[in-house]
């Protein structure tokens, strides 16, 4: 007699006992491809969703409760609570198998950005992590984000200004100053015959949010970053906005290292961040090498 094959339980092999009796502490998927809402958008993600296999004897975990626990994230806006939610439904149906869970959640938030003069506006795109741990009823969530910026180096603007000053000299060298051959003069690249470098800078921004917060500050966190360093790339310009751009970076001159100390004290004062860990990476236009330097910061337990 034939059997039937749909009377038949299906095997379920991740129950069996494990040949090597091991926990291990981080079981699960990476780069699942999922739509999520964050600050009134519906953003592209990947998802890593993962648990602890602390029973030693099992010989696998159920992942497929796991994607399956992930189907909030399409329905709800992005907030530590839904978080803490989805970890705790993946421990709930890994009882007896995990005390620890874990969720990142890569994207790209997007911000619209108006221009500096005119009235146009564009569209910025700022990779960020969102990564959320329930280990042993303890909840915590932690961000990554990267903030583009230009930056112009102090060293070289004063080295442009000096190569200006001796034109200046040779040109004029015992002739009678005119204030309309000296205007002239400053408007022709016989006259301005250096300029600073400068460079599209990024700075990487790894915060550790307090436990209690109700909401992700990414926006928040972007804004204070761009204000600190107080020259954002732009998007949509026109010649006023190029203009005003040129000035900026002429009034707003910065190594590396005044980047990561302006960014230091900014973040210090966001609300909801109680650590942080930074770099900002100048990718040098004069060496084929970049400039880079880091910072970090904890607050104090009272």
């Amino acid at each position: 007699m034939v059997p039937n094959m749909n009377s038949l339980t299906l095997p379920d092999i991740a129950s069996q006992s494990a040949r090597q009796a091991l926990t291990l502490e981080w079981v699960g998927m990476h780069g699942i491809a999922l739509p999520v809402l964050l600050e009134g958008q519906r953003l592209t993600a990947k998802v890593d969703a993962g648990v602890s296999l602390d029973d030693g004897e099992a010989r696998g975990i159920h992942m497929s409760r796991l994607y399956l626990a992930l189907e909030a994230l399409e329905q709800e806006s992005l907030s530590p609570a839904l978080l803490h939610q989805v970890l705790k439904r993946f421990l709930d149906s890994h009882q007896g198998l995990s005390n620890c869970a874990y969720l990142n959640i890569h994207t790209d938030l997007l911000l619209k950005r108006p221009a500096l003069i005119s009235p146009l506006a564009g569209w910025k795109s700022y990779p960020a992590t969102i990564s959320a741990s329930l280990k042993n009823q303890m909840f915590h969530v932690e961000l990554k984000i990267e903030v583009p910026y230009s930056s112009t180096c102090p060293c070289s603007a004063a080295l442009a200004r000096q190569l200006i000053q001796q034109q200046f000299v040779d040109d004029f060298v015992n002739k009678a100053l005119h204030h309309a051959d000296v205007l002239a003069w400053l408007g022709s690249t016989q006259g301005i015959v250096a300029t600073p470098h400068s460079q599209r800078s990024t700075a990487q921004l790894h915060l550790h949010l307090d436990a209690f917060i109700d909401e992700l500050p990414l926006s928040v966190i972007i804004n204070d970053a761009e204000a600190a360093l107080g020259t954002a790339v732009q998007t949509a310009v026109k010649r006023a906005d190029e203009q005003a751009f040129a000035l900026a970076n002429g009034q707003n001159l910065m190594f590396c290292e005044d980047a990561a100390r302006r960014l230091n004290l900014a973040l210090r004062r966001t609300p909801g961040i109680n650590q942080f860990h930074l770099r900002v990476i100048h990718a040098e236009s004069l060496h084929a090498h970049d400039a880079v330097a880091e910072s970090q910061w904890q607050r104090e337990q009272a």
